[in-house]
Order: structure tokens, then C-alpha cells, then sequence
């Protein structure tokens, strides 16, 4: 059993970078449906005022840390929390361990923004199996049809929170693939579509980073949702939450 940290009331898994991929490699050699998602402030501050998402992400097989803000919390709280992992960061790892191993489809983005992500990644390994689409269907039988047809281990799906997880939530029992994977905008990154923002930033303040990238768009989310999330998690601590069940 995966150890967990729950903060603001969805449970985290407790796993570092190299547990991540060990992780999600056992889920595909067992073969039965399973879905990985992530937590991050944005991702918590949108659960907290959406007990639908708050209750899909209780349900994942593996919820790991994607933000120095939810480590942050869980150690607050009195609970362990190895490290932080983004998409961006993992990725390569990722195909490293994917290459001549599993069949990947990523799912998300404009039209054009998986494939030249994919292209990067292939570049540096090319043995990796991957497929792409964007993230905009009207019609999703025919995406659906592609997947399943494409036979992945893994399927990426990275649309943003909340409609990735909305999205996988309605359409997994429809998808024959072992393994769900929800990744944010990580396609963005890897692709060069968006700039990450100062690399000294990265470690420790990626919010930060992000922000001076895009200040318009983000400045409310993390602004905003940074204060709010902090005084949501001095409320857990001096007040705790309801205990999630299940293990």
C-alpha cells in the first residue's frame, strides 16, 4: 500500500519521482483499468469548491504531488511528502522508461501541440511508441475509436483541471487502456509552445515562474488561489479534515 498524506481532503500519494514511474509501471503489468492524476494548489483550491472533482480524485489508483505548495501543506499538517514532481520535469524520465517498453497516446492541447511534444521526445528517444491528438472534439467517438485502435499502455491526457478529470471521469469505462494518465499542460512545456519561465525558479517557486511568463492569465490563479489555499490548510491544521476512507 502506497503511503498518503491528505490535504484539504484528497489523499496524496506519498511517492518520489522514481516510486511515480515504478508506480504506474506495476499498474500496467496488471492490466486492470487504473488512472493517475496529480494535485497541485490550483488542482485543490478547484476541489474545494467541487465535490464532484474532490470525490473523482479520492478514486484515482495514484494521486502523486505536482506542487511545492501541496508539499508545503502536507508537512504543515504533520504528514510526509518526499518531493514535488510537474509533468514537465518527469516526462523525460518517463520516456526513457517507455521506450521499447509501452505504447503511449497522448491526448490534449491545440491541434498540433501533443505531436511536437511527442516529436521531442522521440528525438532524444527513438524507440518510443507514441500517438497524439489534440484536445478539442466535438464528436469524441472517433478519438475514442483511435485510442482503443491504437492499443496504448498509457494514454496522456492533459486538457487542464477541471475538464481533463471531468473528461476522463465520463469517458474511462469507454477506454480499453490499462493505464488513464492526466498530465496537465505538459504538452505546452515540452513541445516549446510555453516558456517555463526562469530555470533557478523551477525548484522551489514554479508558480512564480509561470506567473512572469503570463501574469494575465495566472495572476489571479496564483495570487489569489495561493492566499486562499495557505488559509485553507491553516484551518486543516488547527481544525483537521473529515478522514477520507478507503485505504
Amino acid at each position: 500500500m502506497t503511503p498518503a498524506a491528505e490535504v484539504l481532503g484528497v489523499r496524496v500519494h506519498a511517492v518520489d519521482r522514481a516510486g511515480l514511474l515504478d508506480r504506474v509501471s506495476l499498474l500496467v503489468s496488471a492490466g486492470t483499468p487504473a488512472t493517475v492524476g496529480y494535485a497541485n494548489v490550483h488542482v485543490l483550491n478547484t476541489a474545494a469548491s467541487e465535490p464532484g472533482l474532490r470525490a473523482f480524485l479520492n478514486t484515482l489508483d495514484l494521486c502523486y504531488c505536482d506542487g511545492n505548495g501541496v508539499k508545503w501543506a502536507a508537512r504543515a499538517t504533520g504528514q510526509a511528502m518526499p518531493e514535488r514532481m510537474t509533468g514537465a520535469d518527469w516526462i523525460w524520465d518517463f520516456a526513457a522508461r517507455a521506450e521499447g517498453q509501452w505504447r503511449v497516446f497522448w491526448v490534449g492541447g491545440e491541434p498540433g501541440v501533443a505531436e511536437e511534444a511527442a516529436t521531442r521526445l522521440r528525438a532524444r528517444h527513438p524507440g518510443l511508441v507514441v500517438a497524439t491528438d489534440h484536445g478539442f472534439h466535438d464528436d469524441v467517438a472517433p478519438l475514442l475509436a483511435r485510442i482503443n485502435g491504437f492499443r496504448p499502455d498509457i494514454l496522456l491526457v492533459g486538457m487542464g483541471t477541471p475538464v481533463q478529470e471531468r473528461w476522463v471521469q465520463r469517458w474511462r469505462s469507454a477506454l480499453e487502456v490499462p493505464v488513464v494518465w492526466m498530465l496537465g499542460a505538459t504538452h505546452d512545456f515540452v513541445s516549446g509552445r510555453v516558456r517555463r519561465g526562469p530555470a533557478w525558479l523551477h525548484g522551489n517557486h514554479e508558480w512564480l515562474a509561470r506567473l512572469l511568463v503570463d501574469p494575465k492569465r495566472l495572476w489571479r490563479r496564483y495570487l489569489l488561489g495561493n492566499t486562499l489555499f495557505v488559509g485553507r490548510v491553516i484551518i486543516q491544521r488547527l481544525w483537521g479534515e473529515p478522514r477520507i476512507p478507503g485505504p
